[in-house]
């Protein structure tokens, strides 16, 4: 793959009309998708959906990067091709999900800490030569009867940084997810005093590990209502908080901020995007790096038959152009 300065594949993942594709579910996550559809979790179905998404006609006029699990990023295409080639022949940069997932944090019931430092380097520069030019990091942080501690918050904050001072010693773009999660009954200045908190900890430690901030992606949540909360915030209001969040946490040499749907409906996760570009300029570039925000019309239309595939890409597609325009704060009624 064609080498690229960090800085400027950075700004390449968050240019204009374009975000990232998600496409990092582990197997059993994918599992779950599947087992909507009633479609077989084997190896090669995983590989003829993703190569479904990843194939779609005029898919780089909205992909800018995708993130693979790395089963996919080993994986050859149906016509003998890698996947990492595949993408980049497509215009799509390849990058990779390299946490091993949350898991308990000890002394702390309830919480998790994210995993999988432990021989990191080493796989970072096992994925640099399979032709990953970017990583995803995953920390999630849950609002819960107290929680998230103190403790909680710093320690996923000590890790994403470890992790992305590794990625750029491979030359890999980190993108540095903490995810203040949408499940519970938080009202949205909740959601939003625990992700000030979270990024405020995050900077901190990427300053103290080194971390170049011109060359890392920032991939956090929109500060929402919480899923169960029976008073749900308006598209103005997530919007308002959410800039203000930022403004207050993320430094300005931060290239770009690739929100993350969480939970949200394709519709919901579109419609914010929009409204939060609609919002005036910003030192950031604020672009997208949805899964299922992007993906589930084109699974519930494939369901796993190679006679659905032409009309699985099409949903896909049409999908990518409404979050393309959300991300340009362009969407509206006529073109939504």
């Amino acid at each position: 793959m064609t080498e690229i300065l960090m800085e400027d594949l950075a700004l390449q993942l968050v240019e204009r009309s374009k975000g990232i594709l998600a496409a990092d579910e582990s197997t059993g996550t994918i599992k779950k998708r599947f087992d909507t559809i009633g479609v077989e979790n084997t190896e090669e179905n995983r590989r003829d959906y993703r190569e479904m998404l990843f194939t779609a006609k005029g898919v780089s006029d909205y992909i800018s990067g995708a993130i693979l699990y790395d089963e996919t990023l080993r994986q050859q295409a149906s016509d003998g091709r890698s996947i990492p080639q595949l993408l980049e022949e497509q215009g799509i940069i390849p990058g990779i999900k390299v946490d091993m997932g949350a898991k308990p944090l000890a002394f702390s019931d309830g919480e998790k800490v994210t995993e999988g430092l432990d021989g990191l380097r080493e796989r970072l520069a096992d994925y640099y030569q399979l032709g990953a030019r970017f990583a995803k990091w995953r920390a999630v942080i849950e609002i819960n009867d107290g929680l998230p501690s103190t403790y909680c918050i710093e320690t996923n904050a000590h890790a994403l940084a470890r992790y992305a001072a590794l990625c750029q010693e491979a030359n890999i773009v980190p993108i540095v997810e903490p995810e203040v999660l949408m499940d519970g009954f938080h009202s949205i200045d909740e959601c939003y005093a625990v992700t000030e908190t979270a990024l405020k900890s995050v900077f901190d430690e990427l300053y103290k590990q080194r971390v170049v901030l011109e060359q890392m992606l920032l991939k956090p949540n929109m500060i929402v209502s919480g899923l169960q909360c029976p008073e749900q915030a308006e598209e103005d209001e997530v919007s308002a908080k959410t800039i203000y969040c930022f403004e207050q946490t993320v430094p300005a040499s931060v290239p770009g901020i690739v929100f993350l749907s969480g939970g949200q409906s394709e519709e919901q996760a579109t419609a914010n995007l929009n409204k939060i570009n609609q919002s005036g300029s910003h030192p950031w570039e604020l672009s997208y790096s949805f899964g299922r925000a992007l993906q589930t019309s084109a699974l519930s239309t494939w369901q796993g038959k190679k006679e659905n595939v032409d009309a699985a890409q099409a949903a896909f597609i049409k999908r990518c152009k409404l979050t393309s325009l959300a991300r340009d704060g362009e969407l509206s009624e006529e073109t939504n």
